[in-house]
C-alpha cells in the first residue's frame, strides 16, 4: 500500500497545503500504521477493518503513547481512509466508528501575569539579550506559534504601524497587532542589536543567532527555558506557554472569543474555546484560595 501512502502525502502537501511539521507527523503515523497492517498479513485496502484500526491504536496506548499523540494518529488515519474513499480506492472507512482517545481536554499551562512580567524583565544589554527580550515580548504580545515567530522576515513586521503579518498552518496569512511594548522592543533590537548579528546585511529573517543564522525553534526553546530559570519561574515552560498565556489573559481582561481566534490563527472557534475553560478554572482556584469560606 506504499503507492497509496505516497499519493496521500502528495494530496496533503499540494491540495490541502498542510504545514511541513504536520506532514512529517502524519507520515510517521501512517508508516507505523502500514507496518502494523503488514504484520497482520493485510496487504490490500479492502482487507482493513475497524478492529485493525482499533488494535493499532490500542498498541500505541500499551506503549505509553500520550492521548494527544494517539488522537493525532487517529486523525491521520481518518484523513487517509477518507482520501482512499473519495478517490475511489476504497468502498468504506474503517476508522469512522473509532472514538478519539479520552483526556484530550487537558487544560494548557498558563503563566500568571506576575510570572510573565518576571520573564519579560530580561537582564543585560548584549545583542543576544536584546534579541531575547524582543522575542519574548513579541511572543506574549501576539500569541504566535514558535514556528511563526522564527519564520518572521524583516518585511513582515512594521513597528511604526504596530502590526505584523504571520503565516500560519497551511501558509494562511493573518494580520496581528503588536502592542506598544513589543513594538518598541523589536524596534530597539532591529536598530541596536541585529546589525551586529547580520554582519553581511543580507539575511532576510528577523531573529538571528550570534553567528548570523536564522533562529531555530530548538534554539529558542533553549533560550526561553534559560530565561525562565533566571526569572525564577519554577514550572515547566515552553514557547507555547506564552501563546496560552496571551490568549487566557486577553479573555480574562474582557476580549471576545472571536477576536482571540483571529489573532491565534485558529481555523475553528471550538479550538479557541479551551481558553474559556482555562479562565473558569483559574477563577475557581482564586475563589478557593482567597474566599473566607472557600
Amino acid at each position: 500500500m506504499n503507492e497509496f501512502f505516497d499519493l496521500f502525502l502528495s494530496y496533503l502537501l499540494v491540495e490541502k497545503g498542510v504545514a511541513r511539521n504536520t506532514l512529517d507527523a502524519y507520515g510517521r503515523d501512517l508508516t507505523a500504521y502500514l507496518a502494523f497492517l503488514e504484520s497482520r498479513g493485510i496487504t490490500t485496502v479492502a482487507g482493513i477493518g475497524p478492529l485493525d484500526v482499533a488494535s493499532f491504536l490500542a498498541g500505541l496506548k500499551e506503549r505509553g503513547i500520550a492521548p494527544r499523540s494517539r488522537a493525532r494518529a487517529l486523525s491521520a488515519l481518518r484523513m487517509f481512509h477518507r482520501f482512499l474513499m473519495v478517490d475511489g480506492y476504497a468502498d468504506a472507512d474503517p476508522s469512522g466508528v473509532i472514538e478519539a482517545p479520552k483526556s484530550l481536554n487537558k487544560l494548557p499551562s498558563v503563566l500568571s501575569f506576575r510570572e510573565v512580567e518576571s520573564l519579560l524583565a530580561v537582564a543585560g544589554d548584549t545583542p543576544a539579550d536584546r534579541r531575547d527580550r524582543a522575542m519574548l515580548e513579541l511572543l506574549y504580545a501576539t500569541g504566535l506559534r514558535v514556528s511563526e515567530l522564527v519564520s518572521l522576515k524583516l518585511r513582515d513586521v512594521n513597528t511604526d504601524a504596530g502590526y505584523l503579518i504571520a503565516f500560519g498552518k497551511g501558509g494562511k496569512e493573518r494580520l496581528v497587532p503588536l502592542g506598544e511594548s513589543a513594538a518598541l522592543s523589536v524596534a530597539a533590537y532591529m536598530a541596536e542589536a541585529r546589525p551586529a548579528m547580520d554582519k553581511g546585511g543580507s539575511n532576510e529573517y528577523l531573529f538571528l543567532t550570534r553567528l548570523g543564522d536564522r533562529m531555530s525553534r530548538q534554539a529558542f526553546w533553549n533560550i526561553i527555558k534559560k530565561r525562565a530559570r533566571s526569572a525564577e519561574v519554577h514550572r515547566s515552560i515552553s514557547p507555547h506557554t506564552l501563546r496560552h498565556s496571551f490568549a487566557t489573559h486577553l479573555l480574562e481582561n474582557g476580549a471576545d472569543l472571536r477576536s482571540v481566534q483571529m489573532m491565534l490563527g485558529h481555523a475553528d472557534l471550538s479550538t479557541t474555546q479551551i481558553y474559556t475553560h482555562v479562565t473558569r478554572e483559574r477563577l475557581k482556584k482564586v475563589h478557593a484560595e482567597f474566599h473566607p469560606r472557600g
